[in-house]
């Protein structure tokens, strides 16, 4: 069977594509890590929070055009910051 015009445009998401409208961002489950964004990063953090918060998040994030996971390397990196005798 032929798939139609409208239903290769609904199917086929551009790369790194964002829903169209915020509501549907946030409901939409997270992406897969690529290899690519896994080598410069080598600890995962993972935090309990609530679909609320979690939607305010994703919200703020689009609106800054940035993703979920940059911001809160920023929020991170702002509020910890590297200490100039830590070796580390």
């Amino acid at each position: 069977m032929r798939r139609g015009r409208e239903d290769r445009a609904v199917s086929k998401r551009g790369f790194a594509s964002r829903p169209t409208g915020p509501e549907r961002w946030i409901k939409a489950p997270d992406a897969p890590l690529r290899r690519a964004d896994t080598a410069a990063f080598t600890a995962r953090l993972t935090v309990d929070i609530t679909p609320e918060l979690r939607g305010r998040i994703k919200i703020v994030a689009f609106r800054r055009g940035i993703t979920v996971a940059d911001m809160l390397r920023d929020l991170f990196a702002r509020e910890f910051p590297a200490d100039p005798g830590d070796p580390s």
